[in-house]
């Protein structure tokens, strides 16, 4: 999200330093929607950050031509930051399988981006792009969720990252938010590990073994990409998403 980089690639196609490229890229598949339903699917930024960044972006490029330059930065990304012993091939086949077996109803973001095209001569950088398309049904998954156990996304960012971080996440003077919450963050976290589950149990144990180390790999240049793993180390389908969050994680604060 931060990337310097990414934000470069921003600047080159026109757009001012800022949130314009982020905003109007990552929300363009949504289309030309007003800012207020932007808002309303992506959930956890600050409103501020998404109606500047919206409308900041709107003079640069057509929403769908600035989600495809988006995806454009993604692909980069992933072409240099992922370790060349990765086994790029194999984990774009599992990742795919996931994609396209999920179930995009009330998930909107993830919908969109499931449809973003990849091109046929970039491994790497498509690899990047399906972490991308997964990391929008897992968050989209766990707003549904956070809302079902009674927090708003603002409650539910300060919670999770504290006062000052949520202030950099677009939330215009952030309060802190009594700590008995907590354990409403902590259900929501599990009916989103367990809106994953059915996705994930799609992959039999050897290839959750295999694509959790992938994503590992993916995500910490100069690892050793080797995934082959014996049958005692198999992951279950129940525990798959809790050992792939912060991986994601830690590839989406970048």
């Amino acid at each position: 999200m931060s990337d310097e980089a990414t934000a470069e690639i921003g600047v080159r196609a026109g757009f001012a330093p800022g949130r314009g490229f982020y905003c109007r890229g990552r929300f363009g598949v949504l289309g030309e929607a007003p800012v207020a339903v932007v808002q309303a699917v992506q959930g956890f930024l600050g409103p501020g950050l998404v109606t500047a960044g919206w409308l900041a972006g709107q003079p640069v490029m057509p929403a769908q031509d600035a989600a495809a330059r988006y995806a454009r930065a993604v692909r980069a990304w992933g072409r240099a930051h992922i370790s060349a012993d990765v086994d790029v091939e194999h984990f774009n086949d599992l990742a795919q399988r996931l994609i396209d077996a999920a179930d995009p109803d009330a998930l909107p973001l993830f919908a969109g981006w499931r449809a973003q095209p990849y091109p046929g001569d970039d491994p790497v950088g498509t690899a990047m792009q399906r972490v991308h398309v997964l990391r929008e049904h897992r968050g989209a998954c766990h707003l549904a969720a956070v809302r079902r156990c009674g927090l708003s996304a603002r409650a539910a960012m300060v919670l999770n990252l504290g006062v000052e971080q949520a202030a950099r996440y677009g939330w215009s003077d952030p309060q802190p938010v009594d700590a008995a919450l907590l354990p409403r963050l902590q259900r929501a976290e599990r009916i989103t590990d367990e809106m994953q589950t059915p996705l994930y149990a799609r992959l039999t144990g050897r290839q959750r073994t295999e694509f959790a180390r992938l994503v590992e790999a993916l995500t910490a240049p100069g690892r050793a990409g080797r995934v082959a793993g014996p049958a005692h180390d198999r992951v279950p389908a129940d525990t798959t998403w809790p050992r792939f969050r912060s991986v994601y994680r830690r590839w989406w604060s970048e």
